[in-house]
C-alpha cells in the first residue's frame, strides 16, 4: 500500500457518500500536494483490484468497501444500498440472491463475470428526518448502513 493508495483509501473512509475521481484530487488538495488525475485513477483501480473499494457504476464513483469478501478468485454478488436524499451507499452481499442470480445464469448457459446490482430509495436515517428529495448539496450524516 503505497502512499498515494493510502492517501485515496481514506478520503473513501471518511465518508459513505460515494466521490468521483475529481472529489478525491480535491481532498487530498485541501492538505497538501494536489495529486494528479492519472495517479488517483492508478491508485483506484488498485484498491478495486483488491477490494478495498468499489465504483458505483451509476455515479461514476467510488466507495470504499465495507464488507469481508473473502479471498475467493469470483466477484461476490454485491447490492448497493443508494439514498436518494443524502446520497449515502450502503453495500451488502446476498447471498440468497447471488445462489437465485447464478442459478438464472446457469439454466441460460450464462458465465458471469460479476454482478452488481443498485438499488436506490431513502436510507433509515433520512426517513426518520422526514427527508425523501434529493438535497441540493450531499452530506455525510454519520455511520449508517
Amino acid at each position: 500500500m503505497t502512499a498515494q493508495r493510502r492517501q485515496v483509501l481514506d478520503v473513501l473512509l471518511s465518508s459513505h457518500v460515494p466521490v468521483s475521481a475529481y472529489e478525491i484530487i480535491d481532498r487530498i488538495a485541501q492538505h497538501g500536494r494536489r495529486p494528479s488525475p492519472i495517479s488517483v485513477y492508478r491508485a483506484l483501480d488498485f484498491l478495486l483490484a483488491n477490494r478495498f473499494a468499489h465504483r458505483i457504476e451509476s455515479r461514476n464513483a467510488f466507495l470504499a468497501c465495507s464488507q469481508d469478501h473473502g479471498t475467493a478468485a469470483a466477484e461476490p454478488m454485491l447490492v448497493f444500498l443508494l439514498c436518494e436524499a443524502c446520497g449515502a451507499a450502503a453495500e451488502a452481499e446476498p447471498p440468497r440472491l447471488a445462489a437465485m442470480l447464478d442459478d438464472v445464469a446457469e439454466r441460460a448457459g450464462f458465465r458471469t463475470k460479476s454482478a452488481v446490482l443498485e438499488m436506490r430509495g431513502t436510507c433509515a436515517l433520512c426517513q426518520e428526518a422526514g427527508r425523501t428529495a434529493p438535497l441540493a448539496h450531499h452530506h455525510d450524516h454519520g455511520d449508517h448502513a
